[in-house]
């Protein structure tokens, strides 16, 4: 599958499920970590699959690729998930060709976000693309069209207000704490996991909620002692969970544990509690979520609130297509000229021979650094040529007869 006639738009997939068709529940059966994603990798090298990437978040789990048929990878990323291929199916989208290039464009802008606009999603599409390339798979297909895709996110960025102001899942939490709680920063609060999420959301309560009164619990403790330093915050063990869990008014988790990780018996007979999990899946036990002292709110829930500052981002939209739109045909016209590379490779050598043919005898008495640059020039001539028109053999043989008439 390494040939260039496969690799070609009209073979490239994509696979997935996302908050439109499929409640955060259902979305948790498909999420992928690391181990999965390696073992799913390698599984496709054994399918002579060898440029696929696969990109997990809150809101989505989709896989990416070059396929016989689209089945070979959902069947893949099925393999490894909780979730089976059924369930997966009646929440799926599949797109193909021309309509995926444009589907991963639309992600990478924050197009597609549950939050419109969101530009956390193009540091996961980073560090989902870098996973696959340290496994080696991705190609120069994969590796041009992510680029492309980021260069159009921060033209889209820079030049409209599709990421203005300040919404996004780890802000819209603390929207929700404002609304609902009367004086927060009254209140104890401990965040769960300081990744990403954890870290935005955890600088949003200091800013926004004006309080200190926070204490941070990482699986990994050195990072969250790190943050609690840089803000004036607490940290703890998690060896002391259950302790901070009963001391705490206000719980937000943003863990991507497989399992729950706060339990029933973590919260009953605790006081009231107000939980955001930002997890997916879901990191609050279910028996949890129905107590009555326990009001929680999931990432689905905190997507729904709207604003003025989506209003304005709904209206930089078609800005924001149209700059997606030049960005895809420029990906196009590089497909279209990777078509050509095996006939002006094979160009060049012609001319490399033609250069050392007797008949030629002033290429014996020609720097031979001038005899690249002639040649690199008839290549440069023809590629511009194919560009305007595709006439691959008739300018395979018009590239011969404008060289051999400059050398007579």
């Amino acid at each position: 599958m390494d040939t260039p006639y496969f690799k070609n738009i009209s073979n490239f997939y994509v696979a997935g499920i996302n908050y439109k068709k499929s409640d955060a529940s259902v979305r948790g059966q498909f999420a992928i970590n690391n181990d999965q994603y390696q073992s799913i990798l390698q599984k496709a090298a054994e399918q002579g699959l060898n440029e696929v990437f696969i990109l997990s978040t809150c809101n989505r789990t989709e896989i990416y690729g070059f396929a016989y048929c689209s089945y070979q990878l959902v069947d893949l990323l099925c393999s490894e998930t909780v979730g089976d291929m059924e369930t997966f199916k009646n929440s799926a989208y599949i797109k193909n060709g021309i309509e995926a290039i444009e589907h991963v464009f639309s992600v990478g802008a924050g197009l597609d976000s549950q939050i419109l606009g969101d530009y956390e999603i193009v540091g996961q599409l980073k560090n989902a693309v870098k996973f696959a390339k340290e496994q080696k798979f991705v190609g120069a297909f994969t590796e041009r069209l992510v680029n492309s895709v980021l260069q159009s996110s921060k033209l889209i960025k820079n030049n409209t207000e599709l990421s203005g102001g300040t919404v996004s899942v780890s802000f819209a939490a603390v929207q929700y704490i404002r609304r609902k709680v009367v004086n927060p920063s009254s209140k104890n609060i401990l965040l769960l996991g300081v990744g990403k999420i954890g870290r935005n959301t955890c600088k949003n309560l200091v800013d926004y909620l004006e309080t200190t009164n926070i204490t941070l619990i990482n699986r990994s403790p050195e990072k969250a002692h790190e943050l609690a330093g840089e803000l004036g915050l607490h940290a703890a063990s998690l060896d002391n969970l259950s302790e901070e869990v009963q001391k705490a008014d206000i719980i937000l988790v943003a863990t991507n544990s497989p399992e729950p990780v706060i339990l029933k018996e973590h919260v009953e007979h605790s006081g009231d509690k107000l939980i955001i999990d930002l997890s997916i899946p879901y990191n609050v036990e279910e028996a949890a979520q129905h107590l009555q002292n326990v009001s929680l709110v999931n990432v689905d829930e905190l997507s729904k609130m709207k604003d003025e500052t989506l209003k304005m981002r709904l209206a930089e939209v078609p800005k924001a297509k149209a700059i997606i739109k030049e960005l895809i045909q420029e990906f196009e016209e590089w497909c279209e000229m990777r078509k050509h590379v095996p006939m002006l490779k094979a160009l060049k050598v012609k001319l490399k021979e033609l250069y050392s043919h007797p008949h030629y005898t002033k290429a014996t008495t020609t720097c031979p650094k001038t005899i690249d640059t002639h040649i690199q020039r008839v290549l440069n001539e023809t590629a511009g040529k194919i560009k305007i028109q595709n006439q691959r053999g008739c300018q395979y043989i018009a590239a011969l007869n404008d060289f051999i008439s400059t050398r007579n």
